[in-house]
């Protein structure tokens, strides 16, 4: 019998790519999977669980992001102020008016596993509302969205 053994990755061994991902291309919740998906580095063959090895995402066009149905009227994002009553509501409508690069995130983070390692991997969403972002230096490569 082969002595077989699992493969652990090591902090050290950790490469990153920077992955760019339009986000009116396809609905938000594809969208998020798919950057959960490179956040975690799941798709990786070297993947360990308790290793922080996903790659840099940028996603632009954040403003166009579609959503399905009657999502857009009927949808609901709270927040609460911490002090009693203080319970606030906005509409998909209202939160894209103001804050495009919200509704991305908060799908991701939805998507991410609750752990001690799931704001290191929200540091490395990049979301921009429009087409133009700030990281053509890293040259992200493109990749679209099924």
């Amino acid at each position: 019998m082969v002595n077989a053994k699992t493969y652990s990755q090591k902090p050290s061994e950790v490469s990153r790519r920077w992955i760019l991902i339009d986000a009116a291309e396809a609905p938000v919740g594809r969208v998020a999977t798919q950057i959960a998906t490179y956040l975690t580095g799941k798709y990786k063959p070297t993947f360990t669980a308790h290793i922080d090895g996903g790659d840099y995402v940028v996603v632009i066009n954040a403003k166009d992001a579609v959503f399905t149905g009657n999502k857009e009227n009927d949808k609901k994002y709270y927040r609460h102020s911490g002090f009693p009553g203080g319970i606030k509501d906005a509409t998909v409508a209202e939160v894209r008016e103001k804050f495009p690069e919200r509704l991305i995130e908060m799908a991701v983070k939805g998507m991410l596993p609750k752990n001690k390692l799931s704001s290191e991997r929200m540091k490395r969403l990049r979301v921009f509302g429009g087409s133009d972002h700030t990281h053509t230096a890293q040259t992200p490569e493109k990749v679209e969205v099924k």
